[in-house]
């Protein structure tokens, strides 16, 4: 029973001390390559060119990612989302990954 205890209790402490997992960062400058078609709505700063589309400049990696990612798994819905799956659908992880580390590299104000 005592061999059983400090085995799990050995699990827990060597979980603890792990690092976290962490996704590998994207290729920024393969990403402002495939974001000439988002240029249309989001802007070539990542500043929307359309009121009512969000800015991407500045914005997190993680979420940019997990936002692509839902958008082509067709988990997000409503306002423009018909038009974002459209987009996102044909983008493997790689570019997803690309595209969040470009758009995440750009100052929050667009540069201009």
């Amino acid at each position: 029973m005592r061999l059983k205890y400090h085995t799990l209790a050995a699990v827990f402490v060597l979980g603890a001390a792990a690092p976290a997992v962490t996704i590998a960062a994207g290729d920024a400058e393969a990403g402002k390559t495939k974001a000439a078609v988002c240029a249309a709505c989001h802007g070539k700063n990542g500043i929307a060119a359309i009121p009512g589309y969000p800015n991407l400049a500045g914005q997190n990696e993680q979420y940019l990612v997990s936002s692509l990612k839902a958008y082509k798994n067709n988990q997000r819905n409503g306002g423009q989302a018909a038009i974002m799956q459209g987009q996102a659908a044909g983008l493997s992880d790689e570019d997803i990954a690309n595209l969040a580390a470009y758009y995440a590299s750009l100052p929050a104000g667009g540069g201009e």
